[in-house]
C-alpha cells in the first residue's frame, strides 16, 4: 500500500525538484521509503508503506531487461499464484518477492490482458523506456484512486490530486458541473473532478498514453447473472466465499487488525479474521454510540477492542483535515469518525480489514426494501397526478406523509440517485450563485447506468447504480483517503472479484424479502456471530450534527464561514444563512444541506485560499 505521482512532459524547470515536491504532498501515503525514476519523457515518484516483502519491495521496480518500470499502489492477493504460473509456464525469474514485480512480469508476458488476472485492489503505471509509452489500470471496484490531468502539454497522474499542486503546468479552477452534482449527491459522481480538467480513471478501466493520446479502455463490466440455488446452498456459498476472501486479504508480512462497529458487516469480518486487535469509535451523545455492541461482540469472540469516544469539538476540529485529505469536497458525515478510527488503529499496526461493500453486493440498504404501499400507490394514482402531489409536498417536508408523496412522484429512473440525496436539481439551482449555475441535472448522470440495466428489476437497478456511483465516489473514496491520511492500509474483503462472482448470481429474494435486507448474507454471517448482531439494523457511523448545529458555538462557527466573501462567490449567501438560522430555531431540519455547503467551503479554503 503506497502512493505514486508523476508526469509525462517537458518544461523549463528542474524535473527532479518538481517530482520530489509532488511526492512530498503524498508522504502520508507512504512514510517508510520513497523512490523516483526520470528520463527525458517521464517522471515517476513513489512513497511506500511496507506491507509485503519489507526488504525487497521498494519502488519503482524495473524489469529484468531494464526496459519497463512500474509504480503501483494496492495489494494483489493472488500474486503468489500468478508468480508460480509465470515461473512454471514461462520461465520468468524474479528479483523480489513483491506483488509489484508480479504485475510487471505478467504485463510483459500477457500484455494488457494481465490486468484481468489480478485479484485485489490496485492502481498502477508501467512505462516502456524504449517506446516512451505508458500503460496503467485501476481495480474493478475503484478501491484505489487514480487521477490524471492533461494541462499545458503535460500529463499529470497520481494517487491524489494534491500531488499535482507543485507542478508548474497545473492550473486550479472549480468545476461548475461537479459543484452542482456534489450539492445533490454529497459527493462528486462525475468522471471529471471538482478541479476543472482533472479526471478520475474509472474503476475497471485501463489506459495507454503515447505522449499525445490518452486512450481509456474498459476491461471489466458488472453484470447480474442469476443462478437458481436453494436458500441453504446460497447461504453456505456466501459463507465459504467470505472465509476464502478474508484469508486472501490477510496475506501480509505485518499484523492485520480490523475495524468493528456494532453492525453485521464488520462483525462478520472480525469473526472470520479473528484478529488480535479491533477498533471502534462512537459519540458521547446518547443514541449515537455503537461501541458497546462492538465491546460485547469482542467479549463473546474473545478479541481485544480499543475504542474512542468523540466529542463535538473532535468532530469540528477534524473537518478541515478531512476535506484536505479527501482531495474533493465530501459531505459524508462518517468520514470524520473514520478519520479518528484510523488515527487510533495506526498506533498499533499498519493494516486493517473492514466491511465496506456488503450492502451494495448483497442488498443491505433500506432503500432496496420492498414497499407494498409504494407499489400500490403507483398502480392506482396516474403519473401526472403523482408528480403534482410530489411538487406540492416538497415545501411541506416536515409534515407526515410528505416524504412518501415526494418519493413516488416520478419513476425510479427519474428519482433514485443512491444512498444520499441532499437536494434536488431545483434546490441546487436556487442555492448556487449565478456564476456557477449549470444546465446539468442529476438524471444526466444516472440515466446511462439505468439504461444498461433497463431489463432488470428495481432492486438490481438500484444496486447497479450504487455500485457505479455511491460505492467508488463516496464509500471507497473516504475509506482510502481517511485511512491513508494516517498511513494505514484498509482492506475490504467483501469487494473481491470472487465474492462478486457469487453475489452477481443471487436471486432477488435472497437479497431482499419484505423488510429483511441482506437476507442470505445475514444468515451466512450468523454461522459465525450471534443472531442479535446478524439481525441488527444498519446504522453506519451515526453523527449527532443536528444537535450540535443548534449549539451557539458551532452555529457561530458555521455562520462565520457562510459570511466569508468566497461563500458569496459560489452560493446564495442569504439562503444558506437562512437555512442555518431556521435550523437553530428548530424551524426545519437543514443539517445535511448546511453540512454539504460548509464542507465545500472548507475544501475551497484548503485548496484555493491556504494552498
Amino acid at each position: 500500500m503506497c502512493g505514486f505521482t508523476g508526469y509525462y512532459g517537458f518544461g523549463n524547470y528542474d524535473r527532479k525538484q518538481i517530482l520530489d515536491a509532488m511526492g512530498e504532498c503524498i508522504a502520508h501515503r507512504g512514510p517508510d521509503s520513497d523512490g523516483t525514476f526520470l528520463d527525458d519523457h517521464v517522471a515517476l515518484g513513489f512513497r511506500r508503506l511496507s506491507i509485503i516483502d519489507l526488504e525487497g519491495g521498494s519502488q519503482p521496480i524495473h524489469s529484468e531487461d531494464g526496459r519497463h518500470v512500474i509504480v503501483f499502489n494496492g495489494e494483489i492477493y493472488n500474486y503468489q499464484d500468478i508468480r508460480k504460473e509465470l515461473i512454471e509456464k514461462h520461465g520468468c525469474t524474479f528479483a523480489t518477492h513483491s506483488d509489484t514485480e508480479v504485475i510487471l512480469q505478467a504485463y510483459k508476458t500477457y500484455g494488457e490482458n494481465a490486468v484481468k488476472m489480478l485479484r485485489g485492489m490496485f492502481a498502477f503505471v508501467i512505462y516502456d523506456k524504449e517506446t516512451h509509452t505508458m500503460f496503467g489500470a485501476r481495480d474493478q471496484f475503484g478501491i484505489k484512486p487514480f487521477y490524471y490531468a492533461k494541462m499545458n502539454d503535460t500529463l499529470l497522474f497520481g494517487s491524489e490530486i494534491k500531488s499535482f499542486l507543485p507542478h508548474p503546468a497545473f492550473h486550479k479552477a472549480v468545476n461548475k458541473d461537479a459543484l452542482k452534482m456534489y450539492l445533490i449527491f454529497q459527493y462528486n459522481p462525475l468522471e471529471e473532478t471538482m478541479f476543472k480538467d482533472v479526471y478520475k480513471l474509472e474503476p475497471g478501466t485501463c489506459f495507454t498514453y503515447d505522449g499525445s493520446d490518452f486512450k481509456v479502455k474498459r476491461y471489466f463490466t458488472f453484470a447480474f447473472e442469476e443462478t437458481s440455488r436453494s436458500l441453504e446452498e446460497t447461504v453456505e456459498c456466501i459463507h465459504q466465499s467470505v472465509k476464502d476472501s478474508v484469508a486472501y486479504h490477510k496475506i501480509a508480512d505485518v499484523e492485520v487488525g480490523s475495524f468493528l462497529s456494532g453492525g453485521v458487516d464488520s462483525s462478520y469480518i472480525a469473526s472470520v479474521l479473528r484478529p488480535d486487535k479491533t477498533y471502534s469509535v462512537g459519540f458521547e451523545v446518547q443514541g449515537f454510540d455503537e461501541t458497546t455492541h462492538a465491546r460485547d461482540l469482542c467479549e463473546t469472540l474473545h478479541l481485544k477492542n480499543k475504542k474512542k469516544t468523540l466529542t463535538s469539538k473532535d468532530f469540528f476540529d477534524a473537518l478541515p483535515k478531512v476535506q484536505y485529505y479527501s482531495d474533493e469536497p465530501h459531505a459524508n458525515l462518517s468520514a470524520v469518525p473514520l478519520f479518528y478510527l484510523s488515527e487510533m488503529a495506526v498506533e498499533d499496526l499498519k493494516v486493517v480489514q473492514s466491511g465496506e461493500g456488503a450492502d451494495e453486493l448483497f442488498g443491505g440498504y433500506d432503500a432496496y426494501k420492498e414497499n407494498k404501499n409504494d407499489e400500490l400507490y403507483k398502480k392506482i394514482v396516474p403519473a401526472a397526478l403523482r408528480k403534482k402531489l410530489g411538487h406540492w409536498a416538497k415545501g411541506r417536508a416536515e409534515k407526515r406523509g410528505m416524504g412518501f408523496l415526494q418519493r413516488n412522484a416520478t419513476s425510479l429512473e427519474d428519482s433514485y440517485i443512491g444512498q444520499a440525496f441532499i437536494m434536488d436539481n431545483e434546490d441546487a439551482d436556487e442555492v448556487m450563485a449565478d456564476g456557477y449555475k449549470t444546465a446539468l441535472c442529476y438524471q444526466d448522470v444516472t440515466r446511462p447506468y439505468f439504461e444498461r440495466v433497463k431489463e432488470q428489476d428495481d432492486l438490481h437497478k438500484k444496486m447497479y447504480l450504487d455500485m457505479h456511483l455511491w460505492l467508488p465516489h463516496d464509500i471507497l473514496l473516504k475509506a482510502d483517503k481517511m485511512t491513508m491520511a494516517h498511513s494505514l492500509e484498509l482492506r475490504v474483503p467483501f469487494l473481491d472479484k470472487e465474492v462478486w462472482n457469487l453475489a452477481k448470481s443471487l436471486e432477488s429474494e435472497y437479497c431482499i424479502k419484505g423488510e429483511e435486507s441482506k437476507r442470505a448474507f445475514r444468515m451466512a454471517a450468523m454461522k459465525n456471530i450471534p443472531s442479535d448482531w446478524g439481525k441488527r439494523k444498519k446504522m453506519g457511523f451515526p453523527v449527532p450534527l443536528r444537535v450540535w448545529l443548534r449549539e451557539e458555538a458551532y452555529y457561530a462557527k458555521v455562520k462565520t464561514m457562510f459570511e466569508k466573501p468566497y461563500a458569496a462567490e459560489f452560493f446564495n449567501q442569504k439562503l444558506i444563512l437562512q437555512w442555518l438560522e431556521d435550523h437553530k430555531n428548530n424551524l426545519g431540519n437543514y443539517q445535511r444541506k448546511i453540512y454539504t455547503v460548509y464542507s465545500f467551503l472548507l475544501w475551497y479554503e484548503q485548496y484555493f485560499v491556504l494552498h
